[in-house]
């Protein structure tokens, strides 16, 4: 299994995601400044991954300051937790894995841990964090697995496998759980400018499995899916608010809309640790907006005239109403998904009002229909009104919840 991030008496290692496919050559780090530069650089990219090598950020801060005097170690630690978590906005990841082991490390102190036993309880936390990554993987693969029938042709954008978590994948994950199922699966990789994450990354990593891949420039897919060589379409996500918008790499709305336009399902696979309980909107989601020089240039070389700007906002937000269904470890969630969230998270229930977003939910009238104006929205998108199909799903007898 691939492991982009690794933790041990060395520090963090980085599998060097900017190198690949042409090179694969490990970067190691010492301090949390360094791992917040790696992030920041795309050395480790995907919302899990950034969030798991944050969290070794954290433990290497606890190891550096283990002989400090509690004050001091204190201080190290939430230095570093605000130098990591100000190193990419967008991915909800990363600030939950720097909270979760700042906290741990505070907690242990206010049970009386002396500093180094702190130090070694921020060590474990983030160990625990990458563990418990690895295993939700494979749980959301297992269920996300029935929504890809047997001989399906699996469209992706940018990269959701192992490279972005701690192993195994997220969307990536779904399909190898298919295909080790027996299920026969190809998939198009959008190649996803300007990083190129389907092109190297994805198509790097099914390749390595066996899985047949083949690569599309983005503005290809609405073709094939208009053509009905696409049976479903699934991708990770960066940040999942509570009514069901989606912030996910830019070019994902589009694809999002054209699936829908098609009648193909568009299905998003995230562990609950991309969900943002304190974001009821994707019009709350910060986008993080990168250098310009990563449109205008391509390995060193300038694509466009000089003198001639560009634009980078690195994420887009796909509002629920165009999500047919998220598979997470606990389950799938389908509309109206501001009430299924709210119990996925074990959250209080709200009315889909309140958390209404940057496009309306799916709701449902007591017939089963979409609302009127949720079919005005398709229709203006050139929908043509009518539901994508939607696969039988498990009961929860066979082992998985599924939230509504």
């Amino acid at each position: 299994m691939i492991e982009p991030v690794t933790f041990g008496d060395d520090g963090v290692a980085l599998l060097d995601q900017r190198l690949l496919p042409h090179e694969e050559a490990w970067a190691r780090l010492e301090t949390p400044e360094a791992v917040a530069d790696a992030i920041r650089d795309m050395v480790v990219r995907g919302a899990p991954a950034i969030g798991i090598a944050a969290g070794f950020g954290m433990a290497l801060a606890a190891r550096a300051a283990r002989e400090l005097g509690e004050t001091a170690f204190r201080e190290r630690i939430d230095a570093a937790a605000a130098t990591l978590t100000a190193a990419r906005p967008t991915a909800v990841n990363l600030a939950w894995a720097v909270g979760r082991v700042r906290d741990a490390v505070h907690r242990a102190l206010e049970d009386g841990a002396s500093v180094p036993e702190a130090a070694t309880r921020a060590e474990r936390e983030a160990v625990a964090i990458k563990d418990e990554d690895v295993a939700a993987n494979r749980a959301m693969g297992r269920h996300g697995s029935m929504l890809v029938p047997d001989g399906a042709r699996v469209l992706t954008h940018c990269n959701a496998g192992a490279l972005a978590t701690g192993g195994y994948g997220t969307a990536l994950g779904v399909i190898r759980a298919a295909v080790e199922e027996g299920k026969q699966v190809s998939v198009l990789a959008d190649e996803t400018r300007p990083w190129l994450q389907g092109s190297r990354l994805t198509a790097w990593e099914l390749q390595k499995d066996g899985i047949p891949v083949t690569v599309i420039a983005d503005n290809m897919a609405g073709s094939l899916l208009a053509r009905g060589e696409v049976d479903l379409v699934v991708v990770g996500a960066d940040r999942i608010a509570r009514n069901g918008d989606v912030a996910n790499k830019i070019g994902t709305y589009p694809l999002a809309v054209l699936a829908r336009r098609h009648g193909v399902p568009f299905y998003v696979a995230a562990p609950l640790s991309t969900f943002d309980p304190a974001c009821f909107s994707g019009d709350e989601i910060p986008i993080e907006e990168r250098a310009a020089e990563e449109v205008t240039h391509l390995a060193g070389v300038r694509l466009v005239p000089e003198g001639v700007s560009a634009r980078h906002p690195a994420f887009d937000v796909t509002p629920s109403a165009f999500v047919t269904a998220i598979v997470t470890e606990a389950g799938i969630v389908r509309a109206p998904f501001a009430s299924g969230i709210a119990r996925l998270l074990g959250l209080e229930t709200e009315p889909e009002a309140a958390v209404a977003g940057s496009g309306p939910a799916l709701e449902e009238d007591e017939n089963g229909a979409e609302s009127a104006d949720t079919a005005a929205v398709l229709a203006a998108a050139g929908d043509d009104g009518e539901e994508s199909p939607a696969p039988e799903e498990r009961t929860a007898g066979d082992g998985e919840e599924l939230f509504r």
